[in-house]
This record gives structure tokens, C-alpha cells and sequence, in this order.
């Protein structure tokens, strides 16, 4: 049977294109596998704190985000720590740094 998902770049570049319409400013960090690598999002509200998600699908297959280190924002140094561990484990790995004051998480799907 096919997968009819998405291959990631393609995801992202859809959007990564509304997020420059929005003006919103996002970084890749490491451009990971381009049919399947998965993505780790930090979002940095520029108060010297991130949030990191990451994707992740539930038991029914259906893809959204988890969130990493109990939930809640770290210190930016602690984040970006975490991220070069994430890299340095997982070649595949896309990450990608959106800068958002109000936390959001600019990708659909739920929160776990």
C-alpha cells in the first residue's frame, strides 16, 4: 500500500512560503531528510527562552506536535543545547527556529 503523506520538504516549503507572506522570521538550522525526516520546531519568543515541539503521530497515525522539556520554556542556551544533541543523534532531523512573542506554533495539528 502507498503512503500518500507528504514528503517533509514539501510540507515545509508550503509553509515556510506563508510565514514569509506573514513576515514571520524563521531560521533553518539543519535541513534534515527530504521525503521523511521529521521536524523539530523551537520557537523563540526573543525573551532569552524557547519552546521546543517536535511532530510526532498519535496511535491512530494522524500527525501533530509534542511538546518537549515538561512543556515548558527553558532558557535559550538549554534549548539550544537540546537541539545539537537532536542533530548530533538524528542526520534526518529538520529544525527550524520561528521567532513568535506569543509562543504559537505556526504548523496545524494538536498539541499532545
Amino acid at each position: 500500500m502507498a503512503d500518500d503523506r507528504l514528503p517533509t520538504w514539501l510540507y515545509l516549503e508550503g509553509h515556510l512560503k506563508t510565514l514569509d507572506q506573514q513576515a514571520v522570521y524563521y531560521y533553518i538550522h539543519q535541513r534534515g531528510a527530504p521525503a521523511s525526516g521529521l521536524i523539530l520546531l523551537k520557537i523563540n519568543p526573543l525573551d532569552g527562552t524557547a519552546l521546543l515541539m517536535t511532530q510526532q503521530r498519535d496511535l491512530d497515525g494522524v500527525m501533530g506536535w509534542m511538546r518537549l522539556m515538561k512543556g515548558e520554556a527553558v532558557p535559550d542556551a538549554e534549548a539550544d543545547a537540546y537541539i545539537r544533541r537532536a542533530m548530533d543523534r538524528d542526520p534526518d532531523l529538520w529544525v527550524i527556529e520561528i521567532e513568535d512573542k506569543n509562543k504559537k506554533n505556526p504548523f496545524e495539528g494538536k498539541v499532545f
